[in-house]
């Protein structure tokens, strides 16, 4: 009977608090999770990602200029070969693993503080959420920003860039330090809007979808990528910023090539391209965003029971 009794307590657990680790599990458990989703999340779509940056950028090649997905895909592979779509991924490797890591560590670590995995699945704390999700984003943003700033230079067309390290050496070298952070505040004004928007769509569509709130892989992976793309649609104007802010450098237009800040870099979209060009690269950007939430969570899902096997063994 005793045996019996200690069973269904991690069960139990895994099934109500889909979001986290049980509490007993280690830091370190919790980082490897995450860094898991992110390199994974990250790495899988990353050649539509790529796509995203080239017709977000405000001042394409006229060799570059894409009509749609599959025509981008088509015309890069054969005019730069396969190749391409993939470079820059080294900073994705590199970067999104350590600030998943930090993301999932600190969103733990900051919801358990303040109550937020008391009361299993169905006790809502909007309030421990939302603060653990902005100093998850605050923290992990800071990491991955010099990251972001090296992968879109690299995917750029025409880029000159050799390596990862040949990118930062010369960003630095050239721009400062300043360059790997000229995007950070911007960044920080999407993600924690976007994190709000995704995790509320995400309970909504939960709910809808499995009322009962029973433990469902194909329920929190539809529900997760349907959140993913809301997030992603109504945060894309923000990623046209940063796109235009993080690959200043490159810019060939004096203007463009001493923007600011958010402010400076919107008013010259807005005068040069009007409205719609805040909207540039939005359904590369949701068709990215969607399996690559779907995938962060479902990766972070098979980290975890991987964690707790190996504590029930």
């Amino acid at each position: 009977m005793a045996a019996h009794d200690r069973v269904p307590a991690p069960v139990e657990e895994v099934e109500y608090d889909y979001e986290s680790l049980p509490p007993n599990y280690s830091l370190a458990a919790n980082m490897l999770a995450g860094a898991f989703a992110g390199i994974a999340e990250h790495s899988v779509m990353y050649p539509i990602d790529l796509l995203k940056t080239r017709m977000q950028v405000a001042n394409p090649s006229p060799t570059a200029m894409y009509t749609g997905i599959s025509n981008a895909m088509i015309t890069i592979t054969r005019l730069e070969g396969f190749r391409t779509l993939w470079r820059g991924v080294s900073s994705v490797v590199l970067g999104a693993g350590p600030a998943h890591a930090v993301y999932f560590a600190t969103y733990e670590a900051v919801k358990h503080a303040m109550g937020g995995n008391e009361g299993g699945k169905h006790e809502h704390h909007p309030i421990a959420a939302a603060v653990s999700g902005a100093s998850a984003t605050i923290a992990s943003d800071a990491l991955m920003n010099p990251f972001d700033v090296m992968k879109q230079r690299m995917q750029l067309h025409g880029s000159t860039y050799k390596s990862l390290q040949h990118c930062a050496s010369s960003v630095f070298r050239n721009e400062g330090v300043g360059a790997f952070y000229v995007s950070y505040p911007t960044t920080l004004c999407m993600t924690v809007p976007f994190t709000a928007l995704q995790f509320v769509a995400y309970e909504s569509l939960s709910k809808t979808m499995n009322p009962t709130g029973r433990w469902d892989p194909y329920t929190h992976c539809t529900a997760g990528g349907l959140a993913g793309g809301v997030a992603a649609g109504f945060t894309t104007p923000l990623d046209v910023i940063k796109t235009l802010l993080q690959t200043r450098g490159t810019a060939t237009d004096p203007e463009l090539r001493n923007v600011r800040g958010l402010v400076q870099a919107a008013a010259i979209i807005k005068r040069r391209d009007g409205w719609g060009g805040f909207f540039r690269g939005l359904k590369p950007r949701i068709v990215t965003t969607m399996p690559s939430t779907a995938i962060c969570w479902t990766a972070y899902e098979m980290a975890k029971a991987f964690f707790i096997a190996q504590g029930q063994e």
